[in-house]
């Protein structure tokens, strides 16, 4: 068994996009920036942002957190998100979920310039993914896919199963391992026979959001296992997947830790993706 840390390929390629971001200076006049806007003072979305700004400073990115109070109303919130989008000194905008339930997240989503849409959430961004066209990558199933490279794992002609269909993880990862000529298949609360479909995954993506769900005799001999889960272990409070990690270790060839896994990856992704959106303007300035 090996294990894919995240925490070391994010680290290796943080240091190639500082030594690209050091050129934008003198290339282009100044660095991409990234504005984060965070409400309320949840603990979970304040540890995220607090990560994001400190790969921002890693990599060179101009990083502006812009914090509200959980009174913000939905009309505050896009008065401020039209005011970034007409900034052209902002190149990404993020706008920390989830929201609170006052506010409709995918009118929040849907009001962010596309081309500013570092996470990839946008309505145009998906519908360019599912349609193969150019777009910004949603960072996590983006980062699944750099990690499954990075160990020159076989992904065409591959069994892969999803567990989980949201449309931040499930749904989007399951298309980018389409596009790699995987045979996909998608589970979800109304699956009856998990275990029989875990059972046949050369490649077992699990996003659910319940801890230690998937254990070892879930697990294909030899089976690639990516772990997306981030929770509280009930017995010890510390923090674990959405796999029972040391029963799925003994059965699959790879697999990613919690914490240093998947995590730090969908950091990374998101430094790349506001540097993509940083070069496109450039380009469109330009061309």
């Amino acid at each position: 068994m090996e294990i894919i840390s995240g925490k070391e390929l994010a680290a290796s390629l943080k240091q190639k996009m500082m030594a690209e971001v050091a050129t934008f200076p003198q290339r282009y006049g100044r660095v991409p920036q990234l504005t984060v806007i965070l409400i309320g003072n949840d603990p979970g979305s304040v540890s995220y942002v607090a990560g994001k700004a400190k790969a921002s400073e890693e990599v060179g990115i101009d990083n502006k957190t812009i914090r509200l109070s959980d009174k913000t109303t939905e009309d505050e919130l896009l008065a401020l998100i039209y005011q970034l989008n007409n900034d052209d000194s902002v190149d990404g905008i993020l706008v920390q979920l989830p929201l609170p339930k006052a506010i409709n997240s995918d009118k929040i989503i849907a009001a962010i310039s596309r081309e500013k849409d570092v996470d990839g959430f946008h309505p145009l961004n998906v519908a360019a993914l599912w349609q193969k066209q150019p777009c910004i990558l949603p960072c996590t199933p983006k980062g699944i896919i750099k990690m499954l490279k990075s160990k020159n794992i076989e992904i065409a002609g591959k069994n892969a199963v999803v567990v989980g269909r949201s449309n931040i993880v499930g749904l989007p990862v399951s298309k980018l391992l389409l596009n790699e000529n995987a045979t996909v298949t998608v589970c979800h609360s109304r699956t009856p026979n998990l275990k029989e479909v875990c059972l046949r995954a050369d490649i077992l993506v699990v996003a659910i959001g319940r801890p230690r769900q998937i254990t070892g005799d879930m697990v294909k001999e030899g089976a690639v296992v990516i772990d997306v889960g981030v929770n509280r272990d009930p017995e010890t409070g510390k923090l674990c997947g959405d796999c029972d990690f040391a029963s799925c270790a003994e059965k699959a060839a790879f697999i990613t830790p919690v914490p240093g896994g998947v995590g730090p990856m969908t950091i990374c992704c998101l430094m790349e993706n506001t540097i993509e959106c940083f070069l496109n303007k450039m380009c469109d300035l330009s061309c």
